[in-house]
């Protein structure tokens, strides 16, 4: 059978060239096979049903029971290699940082996302465009990339299996290493040493006295070296009390957040102006409707979506606020562009709610649902924090009384909310307790006077507390 198999191999020029150890039982008797090296092979792949599949960027041989050698071509590419390339970014940014969620090994799906490029607005992720095993990583983690730079090459094939054997490997091979110190045991040796030198004492040798004079008293020779760690070393370490620094490179997002923070401080006039908001109207009304507006659009009515209405419906009573210094010129616009401030673990986002001029509570609650459900998946794009013509910055969230914001460039003007709480007020002459709220507005007095900016706060006060002015237009 053997000398069949090697006749008809030579009907097949070049067929195996050099052979590794494989052995195959066809029908009776055993056949010494081998992994073939041939002019493209790359693999050897056995088949449940008895075949040895031996596949090649060209051919693809296998021998079945019946001890026949056959070839057909195949267009298919075994270990096909995918390179993934940076994507282009928005118009006004060239570079980001790379930050990497897979490592060289890991098995990754379609669409998984094995990076992330942290640019100076926003974060973009990177998929995988096809399922297989990562074969090697072309940038370091942190490095700077740009559009069109190749980051990664990934082997095509089947995910999530590729990265667990090289996993395991050191795992398995770890408790070898640790078993091997634990061979040399006997400690007689270790003695022999100290038995050599003469008898061993009976009796502990004499402590020393602790010194009853000052440090200084002892003479140095007296002083001798001791190799253990200080208690209070010690006492530190046994509570957790470690005095460690750590340091960490600022992301590009922090970057050019602590860039126009202070570049506005550099440019505009910042001047603030402040002050409260009964909350009793808004609060009542809320209670009253929250149900009906939960059941009829299926969110919840907040305060955010009655500051956005009275801001734009002040915006236009006061179009100067709403405008912005452009050279020596000053442009205004007739529309309102409302930038929403959004902390998030990366950084300080802006996303804008446009055209809020023509939006009731409804749309603005919705549109505020939908971007804030972009920021915490970190789906917010460029176009959604551009632009831009007024922002406002809610730090009642986080429990703040009291504050003053600043401007978020090109704009002029900031709103700045406070936290809510229950203070005595004078009421028709009365002290009464109501829920109150400080407002604070910060704008550029290169462009806004004080007049304006002291109506268009108080326009945002009456908007709040009686909503009904919004309809009367007062």
């Amino acid at each position: 059978m053997a000398a069949m198999m090697a006749g008809r191999s030579r009907s097949i020029p070049q067929l195996f060239c050099r052979f590794a150890n494989c052995t195959r039982t066809f029908g009776s008797s055993k056949i010494h096979l081998d992994k073939g090296i041939h002019k493209g092979l790359s693999s050897c792949v056995r088949q449940s049903d008895g075949r040895l599949l031996k596949r090649s960027t060209h051919s693809v041989w296998f021998c079945d029971h019946h001890e026949n050698i056959r070839s057909f071509r195949t267009a298919s590419v075994l270990c096909e290699a995918k390179t993934v390339t940076c994507p282009p970014f928005a118009e006004s940014i060239t570079e980001g940082d790379i930050r990497w969620e897979k490592a060289a090994g890991d098995s990754v799906a379609v669409d998984e996302v094995i990076a992330e490029v942290e640019t100076d607005k926003t974060s973009i992720q990177i998929p995988s465009p096809v399922a297989g095993v990562i074969e090697s990583l072309t940038v370091s983690d942190g490095d700077t990339v740009n559009p069109g730079v190749p980051l990664c090459v990934i082997t095509v094939g089947e995910g999530g299996g590729g990265g667990k054997p090289a996993a395991s490997a050191p795992v398995t091979a770890a408790p070898k290493e640790e078993m091997a110190p634990a061979a040399p045991t006997p400690s007689a040796p270790a003695k022999a040493p100290s038995e050599a030198t003469g008898p061993i004492p009976d009796s502990p040798p004499p402590v020393q006295p602790p010194p009853t004079g000052p440090m200084s008293s002892m003479p140095v020779s007296n002083i001798k070296p001791v190799a253990a760690v200080p208690p209070m070393v010690q006492e530190s370490a046994q509570s957790g009390d470690s005095r460690t620094e750590s340091r960490v490179k600022m992301n590009r997002m922090r970057k050019r957040i602590a860039q126009r923070l202070k570049d506005a401080q550099n440019t505009c006039a910042m001047l603030t102006t402040f002050n409260e908001i009964d909350m009793s109207n808004i609060m009542e009304m809320r209670s009253k409707y929250k149900d009906a507006f939960q059941k009829r659009h299926g969110l919840k009515l907040g305060f955010m979506s009655a500051f956005i209405k009275a801001s734009a419906f002040a915006l236009q009573d006061q179009p100067v606020v709403n405008a912005v210094i452009e050279g020596e010129d000053i442009k205004y616009r007739d529309y309102v562009d409302i930038s929403v401030a959004v902390s998030t673990p990366k950084g300080l986002v802006v996303p804008v709610i446009r055209s809020v001029e023509t939006m009731n509570y409804a749309v603005i609650e919705k549109t505020i649902a939908a971007l804030g459900e972009k920021a915490r998946d970190n789906e917010l794009a460029v176009e959604d924090m551009d632009g831009g013509t007024f922002t406002i910055s809610n730090g009642g969230v986080f429990g703040s009384v009291f504050g003053t914001p600043i401007i978020n460039p090109p704009q002029s003007a900031i709103l700045g909310m406070h936290g809510i709480f229950d203070r005595p007020v004078a009421v028709n002459g009365k002290v009464e307790i109501r829920p109150m709220m400080y407002v604070a507005l910060t704008y550029d007095h290169r462009l806004v006077d004080g007049r304006e900016a002291v109506t268009f706060l108080r326009k945002i006060k009456a908007a709040v507390e009686d909503p009904r002015t919004l309809l009367l237009d007062l």
